[in-house]
């Protein structure tokens, strides 16, 4: 639902919310009752637990059928080891709340001037969000959806939630399955990601912009620069380039630091004394980070938001 500037394809002169479109609206009760089904044997994300949400059985996620927290959803999915959000996305907090509850969150923030609704780490309650927004949507809901993701999700959440993001923000944290199984504790991360982040930009293409510079459309890729990874960082530039677009909008960012679990002393094994994470318990050099940005360019990816923090 977006009119296209017809000298820059990327600018958009009119715009409305995916949610918008009368036939998804259509749909939203029929969304709903198979969203909420997905939940009785759970495989919302990629954990695969088979639990059944909807008796309030748990399992890695800790979530039963109602979303834990606000918009920010707490018990992500992945374990990242660096997680500098760790005391929000690796434990219970915030407040439970039902699909009328979220909706009403979501009405509030647009009563505010909020510009969108992000949800961030949503991959685990996209049944819930698909029920909350379905009854935001009645309740007046004019806002884009920005679906703010680790980029562990399973493809059967990303195709319920079609027609209802407008701006995807995944990451794409690693290339290697030993750095995710090591780091993330989900060796099979990459892959996920790279299906996961294949199928947002079939739904909603190449990122695009208001003419006042407001984001509006399609995905933006974030990809954290960590310490010794730069052929991962290559690798993933190089996937981006080739295999979606070298229009992918890209966020290359430089403010990792060591955090949560990366510091800690190990006490067992031939790594006693010494801290867990040794390799990545440091901030990237100057020089990782400037490569980084180059081998973004090399790969030929060209929309590239360089976030230079302390250069």
């Amino acid at each position: 639902m977006a009119t296209v500037v017809a000298d820059n394809p990327f600018v958009v002169r009119s715009f409305a919310p995916a949610h918008a479109d009368p036939g998804v609206r259509r749909s939203l009760p029929d969304r709903v009752a198979a969203a909420l089904e997905e939940l009785r044997c759970c495989r919302d994300c990629p954990r695969n637990c088979r639990i059944d949400r909807l008796a309030n059985q748990s399992k890695v996620c800790n979530t039963g059928r109602r979303g834990s927290g606000t918009i920010f959803f707490s018990m992500c999915n992945l374990r990242c080891v660096f997680c500098q959000n760790w005391e929000i996305s690796q434990r219970r907090g915030g407040r439970e709340l039902d699909a009328a509850g979220v909706a009403d969150l979501m009405l509030s923030l647009q009563a505010t001037g909020c510009h969108n609704i992000n949800f961030v780490t949503p991959e685990h309650v996209v049944p819930q969000i698909v029920e909350a927004l379905a009854v935001a949507i009645d309740g007046g809901l004019r806002l884009p959806i920005v679906y703010n993701t680790s980029a562990y999700d399973a493809l059967g959440s990303l195709r319920l939630m079609e027609g209802l993001v407008d701006i995807y923000m995944p990451d794409f944290k690693f290339w290697s399955s030993e750095s995710a199984r090591r780091l993330a504790k989900a060796k099979d991360y990459p892959d996920r990601a790279r299906e996961a982040i294949r199928e947002m930009h079939r739904q909603v293409g190449v990122l695009r912009f208001t003419p006042d510079g407001l984001a509006c459309r399609g995905v933006l890729v974030r990809h954290l620069v960590m310490p010794g990874q730069i052929d991962e960082s290559r690798a993933i530039f190089r996937w981006l380039a080739d295999e979606l677009s070298p229009d992918t909008y890209v966020n290359i960012m430089a403010q990792y630091r060591p955090d949560h679990e990366v510091g800690r002393i190990a006490e067992i094994g031939g790594d006693a004394g010494r801290p867990k994470y040794a390799d990545i318990n440091r901030p990237p050099h100057r020089a990782e980070l400037e490569a980084a940005y180059a081998a973004a360019r090399e790969a030929g990816l060209w929309r590239i938001d360089e976030r230079r923090a302390g250069l």
